[in-house]
C-alpha cells in the first residue's frame, strides 16, 4: 500500500487506522494543530466560514474539535511560553473525546537555565533564570491548574534546549541538578525529558531518568543524533512501559531554514526515512508489548513538510 496522497484525503480510513492503533498503545498525532496548510485535507474550510468569509479566528478557535475526531493525541506548545490556567485547559478539554489524551510542554521559566535572547523575555534576555527546575513553582503554576484534568493528560514534557558551556560544566552536573528536581516531583503524573545537548547523553543522564521513572523523549532536533541512534544507545529505553518521540527536525538543519523550506506547510516536500524508520520501530514494539507499554509519537510539520502526509507514511509501514 503506498502512502495516502493529500489531494485525496480518506479522513475516514485515516481516523481508522490511528483508532487501531491507540487501542494497541500507540498514540500518534502532531505538533499543535492550527495550520493553515491543512484546511481542504484534515480540515472542512466549510466549517470556518462565517458570512461569506473564512474567519481566521473562527479556525483558530474551532479547529481543535475536527482535529480529535481523526486524531487521539496532540501535543501542545502553547503551554511553553506561558503557565498554563484552568479556564484555558478546560476550553481545550471541552473540544475533545474523553479519551483524547495531550502531551503538554513545561513552560520554560522551569527549563530554562538562561533567558534566551527574544523579545518575549524584555530586560530578562540573556540572564540567569532564578527559577530554573524550581519544583515548588512548578507544582503550585504548572500541576495545579493542570490537575483537574488529568485524565486527559498523557505526558508532561521538559524540553531543555541546548546548554551552553557556561551553564553545566559537565553533564554530570546536569544528571545531578535533575535528580534533585525530579526527586521532588509528585510521581503520580508522566513525566518526559526532552534534551537537545547530545554530549548530555551519557549513562549518567539516562540513569537517573530510569531512577524516578521518567521516560527520555526521542527527539530529531538541531544538533541531536538522528532518533534510531539515541534509540541505539544503551540505557535510552528509560522505562519500560512509556516511550515518547517527537519528529521535529532532520539533524544538521536549522529551525528557521525548515520553516522557511516547508511554510506553508500544505504538502510533503522532503521525505526523512530514518525519521520513518524510527517512529515504525517504537509503534512495532508496543504493540508487541501485548499492552503492557504505551507510545506517543508527534511528528512536526517542519520534519518533512506535512505532519500529515508523513505519519500517513508512518501508518503504512507500520
Amino acid at each position: 500500500m503506498t502512502a495516502m496522497q493529500l489531494t485525496t484525503f480518506d479522513r475516514d480510513g485515516f481516523a481508522r487506522r490511528v483508532r487501531e492503533l491507540s487501542d494497541a498503545g500507540v498514540f500518534i498525532g502532531t505538533s499543535s494543530w492550527k495550520y493553515a496548510g491543512w484546511r481542504g485535507t484534515l480540515y472542512d474550510e466549510a466549517r470556518y466560514v462565517y458570512r461569506g468569509k473564512l474567519s481566521e479566528s473562527r479556525f483558530e478557535r474551532l479547529c481543535l474539535a475536527e482535529y480529535a475526531a481523526v486524531f487521539k493525541t496532540v501535543s501542545v506548545d502553547a503551554a511553553y511560553y506561558k503557565f498554563p490556567d484552568e479556564r484555558w485547559m478546560g476550553e481545550m478539554v471541552s473540544k475533545v473525546p474523553p479519551d483524547f489524551l495531550f502531551a503538554l510542554k513545561v513552560t520554560d521559566e522551569i527549563t530554562a537555565r538562561r533567558f534566551p535572547n527574544l523579545p518575549r523575555f524584555a530586560q530578562r534576555a540573556g540572564t540567569t533564570n532564578p527559577h530554573f527546575l524550581n519544583s515548588d513553582l512548578f507544582a503550585s503554576a504548572f500541576l495545579r491548574p493542570c490537575a483537574p484534568f488529568r485524565q486527559n493528560i498523557g505526558v508532561l514534557m521538559f524540553e531543555f534546549s541546548h546548554f551552553r558551556p557556561d551553564d553545566f560544566e559537565r553533564g554530570r552536573d546536569f544528571a545531578e541538578a535533575l535528580d534533585r528536581f525530579l526527586g521532588r516531583l509528585p510521581r503520580d503524573w508522566r513525566y518526559g525529558v526532552e534534551i537537545r545537548s547530545r554530549n548530555f547523553l551519557h549513562t549518567d543522564y539516562f540513569a537517573v531518568l530510569a531512577r524516578h521513572n521518567v521516560t527520555h523523549i526521542y527527539n530529531g532536533w538541531e544538533r541531536m543524533p538522528p532518533i534510531s541512534e539515541q534509540q541505539a544507545l544503551p540505557g535510552s529505553a528509560t522505562t519500560p512501559d512509556l516511550t515518547v518521540a517527537r519528529l521535529l527536525l532532520k539533524p544538521g538543519r536549522k529551525y528557521e531554514d525548515a520553516v522557511k523550506a516547508f511554510s506553508p506547510y500544505d504538502r510533503l516536500k522532503e521525505p526523512y526515512p530514518e525519521a520513518r524508520a524510527a517512529a515504525v520501530n517504537m509503534v512495532q514494539q508496543t504493540r508487541a508489548s501485548g499492552g503492557k507499554s504505551r507510545a506517543f509519537i508527534y511528528v512536526n510539520n517542519r520534519l518533512e513538510g506535512n505532519a500529515l502526509e508523513t505519519i500517513a507514511a508512518i501508518l503504512d509501514a507500520a
